[in-house]
């Protein structure tokens, strides 16, 4: 199965998803839905088994490790979306997301999209975490997003895979 997930800058959502047992590829790129939300917004494309990672808990993961409940500033280039290619997973994401939102102390703002375009990253930029986990950038916004999914989400993660966040 393949879904689009977007909510923060795109190096971040990436080095969480690649992380994660059950996905077979995170693309990074720039995804746009269909008018009004037709501007290019930073995000990722997963593919990943359902069966060895229930959409749920991909769904919770997203929520958990970007700002989904603030309408901040940024919104236009980081906008909180899942992006569907159907109708019928958008219905689910959407019963998904309802059902987690008791989990979540202030209203979620990630909206349920028609995925119409994703554009890849330019290759400098792509697996960014993983060409220099040491980084500035690195240190102050992804390793705290992945300390998140060691305590919260320790099951489902890829052996090895955020040792460099310790």
């Amino acid at each position: 199965m393949r879904i689009g997930l977007g909510g923060g800058c795109h190096w971040c959502t990436e080095a969480v998803f690649q992380a994660i047992s059950g996905i077979s590829k995170v693309d990074q790129g720039f995804i746009r839905s269909d008018p009004p939300e037709d501007a290019w917004s930073e995000a990722v494309l997963v593919t990943f088994d359902p069966e060895a990672l229930p959409l749920e808990v991909l769904i919770e993961i997203h929520l958990r490790t970007h700002s989904s409940t603030s309408r901040h500033k940024m919104r236009g280039k980081y906008r909180s979306a899942i992006y569907v290619y159907d109708a019928g997973t958008g219905v689910k994401v959407g019963r998904i997301l309802r059902a987690l939102q008791h989990g979540f102390d202030a209203p979620l703002v990630t909206s349920v999209l028609t995925l119409a375009e994703f554009r890849p990253s330019d290759e400098r930029f792509r697996n960014y975490y993983a060409k220099g986990p040491e980084r500035p950038f690195c240190r102050t916004y992804i390793d705290p997003k992945l300390a998140l999914l060691r305590r919260e989400f320790g099951k489902v993660l890829r052996e090895g895979a955020v040792e460099a966040a310790e």
